[in-house]
């Protein structure tokens, strides 16, 4: 009689099972290896069997889910539109239904005849005959009730359905759960939240938890185990961020006491007067500059709020200020942007800010190395050696140096380090960030700056070892865009206004989703435009009297540069590009932006690119062209329109999809339960008191050892970006 393994939560899976090369490729796509990881994987939704109906039973207007064979499936054109689809028949027994797929014409090719399916949908009714739309479907090897649902489970009436993976099936892991389970893992959980919190919350254990989330025997069960493990999610990221502050804090810093008239007589330079957002930002960061310890602040504001404004009166009253110990050389700051584009902008920005004081700013990316002011043009900057670039920062003669991440090279050293801004936050690792904030044992005040708009639940969880700031209003002059959603009908309409503003003498964005085009045989690539085809197309039948260019991030950096001259320069009149452009580019005459396939985009990152010109005082166009029937999505687009800001738009961002989709759930690291969460406000005000709480008693886990080690492979596993 065969014996059973020893299952622990650390063994490989590829230990204990079987598995196919085809099968241990998917699973590492998947993440997991371990049996823990098996465990953590969660099924995305239940399945009631009451849910299914029979095709002699489908009532017109309902959602329904339908087992059943392929008779036939072919492509087809439409009967007007000539769209291409597929059209096949599923028989249950009881009855046909057809089923149509619009714009996927590869699913024919997918359903063999013969072959069992799952589809699921609303039931539409034309001529007595039933069909559905556009359904989602699965192919299946057995039909519930026919052989048991798992095969040997011919009682379940309420399942787990697992998100699945080339070559992983959600059965393959219900099947491999089960395994583990009847192996006797969970003789092997440890817990990992403290009881007292378990009760006061009353949140099941995690032994418990795993049962009721992988074979819940009712809904209330699947309910309290999501609930136990968001709430574990959240938790733990909240002290391992709290723990990142608390260390952070335990060093020094700079004392920096802003000499107050100087700041004004600086701001009196820009031609713009300061919004009370500003202020207040300023007046923040003035006041953590002068405790000694390092600052540690996040500030968010709508796109075109002003952040760079703030950014640079921040370094001003850094670099006019000297060391505690009054020796050679002023306080430094460093700037750094995710993109050279950005990079070089700030540098030209910096400059026209200082152009009136004698301050040396420097620019280095990995393209090259700039300063200001230069020795044969003091009004410009000049190409310098990257080696004679570090040695001014080393030695302190270079108060502020701006670049992209070639700034946390090794070799790049400061003397009297007191400032690092890093703008949009997020695109960077938080190795490289680390890096730049740990150049010496004085750390220097961290300012870090995103215009992507976070609802406050997912701020307070991804960012709680920062304190926020919001700038929460617009340079006065400013017009809100005007957002319209465009339709094939509207189309015609949409150029001719577009061709108005061009006459007018503004400039035009036009951003496609891809470089090229699709490769026509894979799968869900034939609708989305490229910048390469859509460039010919303007120019040759719509807009043939204007100057067309493109930019992508397929090309050099030099070739950007140039075509950003231009565009900036107002010697073309469209840039179709990709959503490269999406952070900082500033062109003010550019008023117009149009945004192709505008449901292949995350809200946060249609946001970003409607900002492009909201540069200025003219009045602003951003037009969303999206050819989709679904309904999430064109309410995702309406959101876009009808909200006032951003910080409004991510609240309705995340009623509407769920935080997982605003910045995209991978990009923040955290899981879909654990975004599940941070949609309750109530749930992450309570993590993060419950974090508090440790963190203010026992800031190194000593009577916590399971918690210490579990947050320590979190931070592993996690990229808090």
């Amino acid at each position: 009689m065969k014996t059973k393994p020893t299952v622990l939560p650390s063994t490989l899976l590829a230990d204990i099972f079987r598995l196919t090369p085809v099968q241990k490729i998917a699973l590492r796509k998947i993440k997991i290896e371990t049996a823990n990881d098996l465990l953590y994987y969660f099924p995305a939704r239940y399945q009631s069997i009451a849910d299914v109906r029979q095709i002699k039973d489908l009532v017109h207007g309902e959602d329904a889910i339908v087992y059943g064979r392929v008779v036939s499936a072919k492509t087809a054109k439409g009967f007007r539109s000539k769209i291409p689809m597929t059209e096949a028949i599923i028989e249950d027994g009881t009855g046909r239904l057809k089923a149509l797929w619009f714009h996927q014409a590869y699913i024919a090719k997918m359903l063999k005849p013969k072959s069992l399916v799952k589809i699921s949908g609303k039931i539409e009714n034309k001529k007595g005959t039933p069909y559905i739309a556009n359904p989602q479907f699965e192919i299946i090897d057995d039909i519930p009730g026919e052989s048991g649902l798992f095969g040997s489970e011919k009682s379940a009436s309420f399942y787990p359905v697992y998100p699945e993976t080339r070559g992983i099936t959600s059965r393959f892991l219900y099947h491999h759960i089960q395994k583990v389970f009847s192996w006797g893992i969970l003789e092997h959980i440890e817990e990992i939240i403290p009881e007292k919190i378990l009760e006061q919350y009353h949140l099941p254990s995690l032994k418990t938890a795993f049962v009721w989330i992988h074979t819940p025997q009712k809904e209330d069960d699947a309910r309290s185990a999501r609930k136990r493990f968001a709430f574990q999610k959240v938790f733990i990221i909240q002290l391992a961020r709290m723990r990142e502050r608390a260390d952070f804090k335990k060093h020094d810093a700079f004392i920096v006491d802003p000499d107050q008239s100087g700041v004004e007589q600086f701001i009196s330079k820009f031609p713009f007067t300061p919004t009370d957002g500003q202020r207040r930002a300023l007046d923040d960061i003035f006041s953590d500059f002068k405790k000694g310890q390092p600052m540690s602040r996040l500030l968010e504001g709508d796109v075109g709020s002003g952040k760079t404004f703030v950014a640079a009166v921040s370094a001003y009253a850094v670099v006019k200020s000297a060391p505690r110990d009054n020796k050679f050389g002023k306080l430094q700051a460093v700037y750094m942007a995710p993109t050279e584009i950005l990079a070089e902008q700030h540098f030209k920005s910096f400059i026209e800010y200082f152009r009136h004081m004698p301050i040396d700013i420097g620019l280095l990316t990995g393209s090259g190395a700039k300063k200001f002011p230069s020795k044969v043009d003091p009004s410009g900057a000049t190409k310098v050696s990257r080696a004679q670039l570090l040695k001014w920062a080393s030695d302190g003669t270079l108060p502020i140096l701006i670049g992209t991440h070639a700034l946390v090279q090794k070799s790049v050293k400061f003397k009297n380090l007191a400032l690092a801004i890093v703008d949009e936050q997020h695109r960077f690792g938080t190795a490289q960030r680390g890096k730049l904030t740990k150049k010496d044992l004085i750390l220097p005040h961290f300012l870090s700056m995103t215009a992507t708009p976070i609802p406050r639940t997912l701020a307070l969880t991804i960012y709680g070892n920062l304190d926020l700031t919001l700038l929460d209003q617009m340079p006065t002059g400013r017009l809100p865009v005007k957002t319209e959603l465009v339709t094939k009908s509207t189309r015609g309409k949409m150029e001719e206004e577009i061709r108005h503003e061009l006459r007018a003498g503004r400039q035009a964005f036009i951003i496609c989703p891809r470089i090229d085009e699709p490769d026509p045989l894979k799968e869900l690539a034939l609708n989305a435009k490229s910048v390469t085809e859509e460039a010919k197309r303007l120019k040759k039948d719509v807009f043939s009297e204007f100057d067309i260019t493109v930019l992508h991030g397929k090309m050099k950096p030099t070739e950007k540069e140039e075509v950003m001259k231009k565009f900036a320069g107002g010697q073309t009149d469209i840039l179709v590009a990709t959503s490269v452009v999406e952070v900082g580019v500033n062109v003010p005459n550019a008023t117009v932006i149009v945004i192709e396939g505008a449901e292949r985009f995350g809200l946060a990152t249609l946001h970003q690119l409607r900002g492009r010109v909201m540069r200025s005082t003219h009045q602003p166009y951003c037009y969303l062209y999206a050819d989709t029937s679904s309904e999430t999505s064109r309410k995702r687009l309406k959101a876009l329109v009808t909200a006032k800001n951003g910080f409004e738009l991510a609240e309705q961002d995340l009623l509407l999809r769920g935080a997982g989709e605003l910045g995209g759930g991978k990009q923040w690291g955290i899981s879909d339960i654990g975004m599940e969460a941070i949609q309750n406000i109530k749930m992450v005000e309570a993590a993060r008191k419950e974090a508090e709480n440790i963190i203010h008693v026992d800031p190194n886990f000593e009577s916590y050892p399971l918690l210490k080690r579990h947050i320590e492979s979190t931070r592993q596993d996690t990229h808090w970006e």
